[in-house]
């Protein structure tokens, strides 16, 4: 790994909000989740909540590879679940949805913890997301066009968060735990070695200062090691 790879995880994730997430009701189209998952990955979210069916996702897996590596998408089959969630771990939801009550997106503190809340590309949220939301909010517009894009207007959104955040000094300080710091840098810096542990449930080998693994060639000659032992085991178990 050379030395601005390793200055580049860590500067991103020092910048991480674990307190800011995007919520997705059933956006259907995969460029425009790709396209939120993206925005929220720029901005320090490391955690996007998609509500959407099995076709869809599929299609959106295909379109999201890039930004899937740096940001979890959490998927959902129904709103109560996530908007639960978050609520207990005091989350203010803030839906994007032109109602009565909705207010101009900057007159928000997004410095306080914050799921987004967007809604599909044609038909906005639905009626249960409107009541479960604690805050509805618009981006004005001065055009002729009714909409923004549902990925554009949640770019603005966010860059709306990220610029209160930034001046409250939120990006100034290491916001993840440590634990999930040391994780998350491990399976950003070595996915081929992520991936290994996973499919073969090992535990992660230890690093060194400079984010190499300590004894590279010694860790995986113990690994295959123990994968022959496991085939052997197999074998005689299968006669």
């Amino acid at each position: 790994m050379t030395p601005e790879r390793f200055n580049r995880l860590r500067a991103t994730l020092d910048k991480r909000q674990p307190d800011l997430t995007v919520l997705t009701d059933y956006v259907h189209k995969g460029r425009n989740l790709s396209a939120i998952v993206r925005t929220a990955d720029a901005v320090g979210v490391g955690d996007v909540h998609c509500v959407i069916g099995d076709k869809d996702y599929r299609s959106f897996r295909g379109t999201a590879l890039g930004s899937h590596r740096y940001v979890k998408v959490h998927r959902y089959r129904e709103l109560q679940s996530p908007v639960s969630e978050l609520k207990a771990k005091g989350f203010q939801i803030v839906a994007a949805h032109l109602s009565e009550q909705a207010v101009d997106y900057h007159d928000v503190d997004f410095t306080k913890p914050t799921a987004l809340l967007m809604g599909a590309e044609k038909d906005g949220i639905s009626d249960e997301a409107s009541e479960l939301a604690d805050i509805h909010v618009t981006v004005p517009m001065v055009g002729m066009v009714e909409s923004f894009n549902v990925s554009v207007a949640a770019g603005i959104i966010l860059s709306e968060a990220r610029h209160q955040r930034e001046l409250a000094g939120l990006y100034q300080q290491q916001r993840i735990d440590q634990a999930e710091y040391e994780l998350l840098f491990f399976e950003w810096a070595h996915p081929k070695i992520r991936d290994f542990c996973r499919s073969h449930n090992f535990a992660y080998p230890p690093l060194r200062e400079d984010g190499e693994i300590i004894d590279a060639s010694g860790w995986y000659a113990q690994k295959r090691e123990i994968l022959a032992q496991r085939r052997e085991e197999q074998r005689i178990g299968a006669v």
